[in-house]
């Protein structure tokens, strides 16, 4: 399972990275890590104040096989890819596919309800816009008074 943080930090942060190490290292393995899932693509996108989740579904049914879901404080998209060939005793000749149980989170910051959350799913990609993570995020200048 991998977990992306909504949140804007320099990519050489030191301590983000760490806790991400420490995090993956010590996180005990989940059954689809073990038994067939698979994490599909993601993509965190600034679109002003809002967040935009590229997630890449290509093949799988959204609307039978996905669940997008506000979950602790995290944005959780899971579902399954099914594959229709299953039980095609022909055989293949090349499988680069990934098929079985999948499952992404996002950490959301305390702020965001599920009411600023919608999803749309064109051309194999789920996007989900995660409305107003980044608003009042900027720093803000706090003036000194000399005496």
């Amino acid at each position: 399972m991998s977990n992306l943080a909504l949140r804007t930090r320099p990519a050489w942060d030191i301590d983000r990275w760490m806790d991400r190490w420490v995090r993956d290292f010590f996180s005990p393995a989940t059954a689809e890590d073990w038994f067939g899932g698979f994490s599909p693509a993601a993509d965190i996108v600034r679109d002003g104040d809002d967040a935009l989740v590229r997630v890449e579904l290509a093949g799988v049914d959204v609307d039978k096989d996905v669940k997008v879901e506000v979950e602790n404080g995290r944005l959780v998209i899971h579902g399954e890819r099914r594959d229709e060939y299953a039980e095609d005793k022909g055989g293949r000749s090349v499988r680069e596919l990934r098929y079985g149980s999948f499952r992404r989170t996002f950490a959301l910051p305390a702020h965001v309800t599920s009411d600023a959350i919608s999803a749309t799913y064109d051309k194999g990609v789920l996007t989900v816009r995660v409305a107003g993570v980044y608003k009042g995020s900027e720093p803000q200048r706090i003036a000194i008074e000399s005496k």
